[in-house]
């Protein structure tokens, strides 16, 4: 963005001195601004992943493009770094290219749309959401291929562009976009909604201007920033040791049996700021499980990880960025150099909450959470029915959410804020299957004091020929236990044939062929427990033995021994739970599951009968610019 703009914008908003209970009056209905922003989507998609999933982010910002409120942030920093043409009334700007962008967005099937919010000629604010279209072209349905080599194979990507100019649409563009997506009508509905979505922020920015004055809008904006900012560094301070902490995970494997690969992070304070220090990642996937995650974006993952486990009554936004420095080394699986491909990203994604949970909880193990968001599956579905007309479905799964020190994590949850599953009365109305298991998996959960939550089972049972997709993780590692706590159980795909064969399948496969009565038994991850098992109530044991959560074998795994008739025997329980302890020693701080990747590769082979995957290959100008840093 041009500087001679933002500071002909600038120069015309003042800083003025604005009362607390204003502020708050703004605050509140820049939060109802945010989410009515949800509402006219929701209201107006046609994909259930944006429809009925609400994947997708939202969010309102100040001049300078730093998120006020919103879901996650960071997306107009990253715009603004990637374009250098002018900026006017009734623009709206769109891209799909996560290279353009510095990694805003992270795949092609993110839409970003960004308006610039004007009141009487000034610009006082900005809106921007993003959402998952269903299909934006590329080598397989659903755009997200597991074997992919670029990001030229996963779809259309679009620089940051005009959608709108001064309020009029580039229809050109569009159509060439829309053109090369298999469902056109899907997409053109789900950009209309963000585009209204935008404009109803826009609309309650203007008045919450002519209300108050552009200068006071202006101004408590900021100090809603500032608010920000003094809540984290206090929040950092308390939180966050000087000591260097260190914390690795894998990504299983990346969908052409190679694996798995390491995320490496370490974290310590240098006064007010805190650093994060990437190095020691893997470098950078020759297939799509390649994340290019942006530094700002990672900021505010960070930053609302810690609000939510340390202090949820901190309203996040972007006014704490300064206090964090992110440092990730060019070619690796976290910053890889174009053309790599990124479509699978999502493993990764959903990793990095767990390497954050691993390194802020080893400074303060009492607030520790164990690992369980691990991974955001995807199912797509798709072909042409007996009509002829074609379907596709694209879907998310979720698993056990971890435990935590102040509770049991819940049981086939998303850790995804504000996401929902796809109703199933919906998919069986739309898409030619019917669901015939949807359940949470007993003893799934990690045991702990505090039960790691149990993963899913969904039974899809497919009504007419076509082919499906499947991306998920976490089959290989397990999500590992804190405190005492053990790994919850690891996910599982079966595809049970209409002739009564059946095969396990890869987490990571594309072109799987169904036919009519064929069964696709999903089972997702579950959460690691947090605290000693045998620390329990046993009351808490027989309850989630009584509501089918735990068996009654899986009860011993706590220690506990239950009669015939359901009861807890105390005296058997307490002579087991002594055995269990002296056999086992004092508590593990983290308990993964296995003590090297060999013995995991080994174990998994003789499990599974699955081949395990093989040491990475990495490109030589990979691995030389994730030894020198060298983009």
């Amino acid at each position: 963005m041009p500087a001679t703009i933002l500071q002909r914008n600038k120069t015309r908003l003042k800083k003025v001195k604005v009362d607390t209970v204003t502020i708050d009056i703004i605050e509140s209905a820049l939060r109802n601004a945010r989410f009515e922003m949800d509402t006219v989507l929701f209201r107006t998609a046609m994909s259930p992943g944006i429809r009925e999933q609400h994947d997708e982010f939202p969010m309102i910002a100040n001049v300078d493009g730093k998120m006020v409120v919103g879901q996650f942030g960071s997306f107009i920093h990253g715009f603004m770094q990637g374009y250098a043409g002018t900026i006017e009334e009734g623009d709206v700007f769109l891209t799909n290219d996560p290279y353009s962008v510095r990694g805003a967005i992270s795949h092609a099937n993110d839409w970003l749309l960004l308006m610039p919010i004007y009141r009487r000629g000034r610009l006082i604010a900005w809106s921007a959401m993003f959402g998952h279209m269903t299909d934006v072209g590329g080598k397989v349905p659903g755009s997200l291929p597991t074997d992919a080599r670029s990001i030229y194979e996963e779809g259309v990507t679009t620089p940051p562009v005009k959608i709108f100019k001064k309020g009029v649409l580039n229809d050109d563009v569009l159509k060439i976009m829309l053109h090369n997506c298999r469902l056109p009508h899907w997409n053109l509905s789900d950009f209309n909604a963000i585009v209204a979505a935008l404009r109803t922020a826009a609309a309650r920015c203007v008045e919450i201007g002519e209300r108050f004055g552009d200068d006071v809008f202006h101004s408590a904006m900021l100090e809603m920033l500032a608010r920000n900012r003094r809540a984290m560094r206090e929040l950092i301070k308390r939180t966050v040791p000087e000591k260097k902490q260190y914390f690795e995970d894998f990504i299983c494997d990346d969908g052409v049996n190679m694996g798995p690969y390491k995320i490496a992070c370490a974290m310590w304070r240098e006064g007010e700021k805190c650093i994060f220090d990437f190095a020691g990642t893997d470098p950078q996937s020759i297939s799509s499980i390649n994340f290019l995650l942006n530094e700002e974006m990672f900021k505010m993952f960070a930053g609302v990880y810690m609000i939510m486990v340390f202090d949820p009554q901190i309203l996040f936004n972007d006014g704490f960025y300064d206090l964090m420095e992110v440092r990730i080394p060019s070619g690796t699986l976290l910053k890889p150099l174009k053309p790599a491909a990124l479509s699978c990203r999502t493993h990764a994604l959903g990793r990095i909450f767990d390497v954050l949970g691993g390194l802020l909880g080893q400074g303060n193990p009492q607030f520790m959470c164990a690992a369980g968001f691990s991974d955001s599956p995807h199912f797509m579905y798709s072909g042409h029915d007996k009509h002829g007309d074609w379907y596709q479905l694209y879907q998310i799964s979720f698993g056990g959410i971890p435990g935590k020190p102040f509770g049991d994590g819940p049981d086939g949850h998303s850790l995804w804020p504000s996401f929902t599953n796809v109703p199933n009365e919906f998919l069986e109305s739309y898409f030619p299957l019917r669901i015939e298991t949807y359940e949470t998996i007993p003893d799934s959960g990690g045991p702990g004091k505090n039960r790691g939550g149990n993963g899913l089972r969904i039974g899809y049972r497919f009504l007419e020929p076509g082919e499906i997709s499947i991306h998920d993780d976490r089959w290989l590692t397990y999500p590992w236990g804190v405190n005492g706590g053990l790994p919850g159980a690891r996910s599982r795909k079966t595809l049970m044939r209409a002739d009564g064969t059946s095969e396990l399948l890869p987490s990571k496969i594309d072109h799987v062929k169904v036919e009519p009565g064929d069964l696709l038994i999903a089972d997702t991850w579950g959460g690691g427990g947090c605290g000693d098992p045998l620390e329990r109530e046993l009351d808490k044991v027989k309850f989630d033995v009584d509501a089918g959560l735990v068996t009654r074998e899986g009860a011993r795994r706590y220690g506990v021994v239950l009669d015939a008739g359901g009861a807890v025997d105390a005296a058997a329980s307490a002579k087991l739970r002594a055995e269990m302890g002296k056999r086992r020693g004092p508590a593990a701080l983290f308990d993964r599951g296995f003590t090297s990747i060999e013995e995991l590769k080994a174990r998994c082979l003789a499990e599974t009968g699955l081949a395990p995957p093989v040491q990475p290959k990495f490109s030589k100008w990979a691995l030389k610019a994730a030894s020198t840093g060298a983009a």
